[in-house]
């Protein structure tokens, strides 16, 4: 497996400007953790243009529904062929499925870029000054907690150091944020990510937590943000164009309706409680 910090390598330029950003609010704003927030909101506001691309593409897709479910019908036995029409119908529609994955490819390199900072680069920074005399004197900074040489430096909030990984109740209450976050985001997908579709993005964050232990605390105060960010990004462009797509049986409102309709349909006016007319004498 190719070490994140080999691939890094490919993406100092990036890093480099990153670094300094996030030392340019570290000046301004006097914390590590918000400096992080801070980028963050930066790099997903300049993703914003994409992130509209992406939900008009959705949109697109969404209106396209009917037509390519009879193309699928079709062409149900000719694979090659309904691939050909599809790509037909998306191109004199104007729609580019492609264009979903943009704000995707675009976080990537920030995400490998963080990574490398939090271990080495920054860790310099936030470590100062006894970090710098731990590199000049050979040591490996990657394996060394900024807690044990300046304690305080790398602290944020309940986060002790934002450059080690978290353990404990910090690393509970950060995975809790994090599950809850991307879960909620995956709650507002737009109604053309399928049933299927979504029930993996609904695993998604849980099969991550192996993983994102053993990142710096730094890195999953940079995923939390960007979830929340992605929420609150979602609901602002449903109510600017509105919410992609409708309700189909494959998402929780189409559900709902289909149980709703269910439900009236067994209960007819044969079927509904009448008033008893009471019998006998008042009392």
């Amino acid at each position: 497996m190719t070490d994140p910090l080999v691939v890094a390598n490919a993406l100092q330029p990036l890093i480099d400007v990153f670094e300094e950003l996030l030392k340019g609010l570290h000046s301004v704003i006097g914390s590590w953790g918000f400096a992080i927030i801070g980028l963050t909101l930066v790099i997903r506001t300049l993703l914003l243009p994409l992130a509209v691309v992406q939900y008009r593409s959705m949109k697109g897709m969404a209106a396209l529904g009917p037509k390519i479910k009879e193309l699928q019908e079709k062409y149900k036995d000719d694979r090659p062929k309904l691939a050909e029409e599809q790509r037909k119908l998306m191109s004199e529609s104007g729609v580019n499925p492609a264009a979903g994955c943009l704000p995707l490819l675009f976080q990537a390199p920030v995400f490998i870029s963080l990574f490398y900072m939090l271990r080495k680069d920054l860790k310099i920074d936030i470590c100062d000054p006894i970090g710098n005399g731990v590199v000049k004197a050979g040591g490996d900074l990657t394996k060394i907690a900024c807690e044990q040489v300046t304690p305080g430096s790398g602290k944020f909030l309940f986060i002790p150091d934002l450059t080690d990984n978290a353990v404990g109740t910090v690393l509970v209450v950060l995975l809790v944020l994090y599950v809850g976050s991307q879960l909620l985001s995956t709650l507002l997908m737009p109604s053309t990510v399928t049933g299927m579709q979504r029930n993996i993005f609904y695993a998604l964050p849980f099969l991550f937590v192996p993983f994102i232990i053993n990142f710096p605390a730094g890195l999953m105060v940079y995923w939390i943000t960007t979830n929340l960010y992605t929420v609150f990004q979602q609901v602002t462009l449903r109510r600017i164009y509105g919410a992609p797509g409708v309700a189909t049986d494959e998402t929780p409102v189409g559900m709902i309706e289909d149980v709703v309709t269910e439900v009236a349909a067994r209960v007819g006016p044969s079927e509904r409680p009448t008033k008893r007319k009471r019998t006998g004498k008042r009392r």
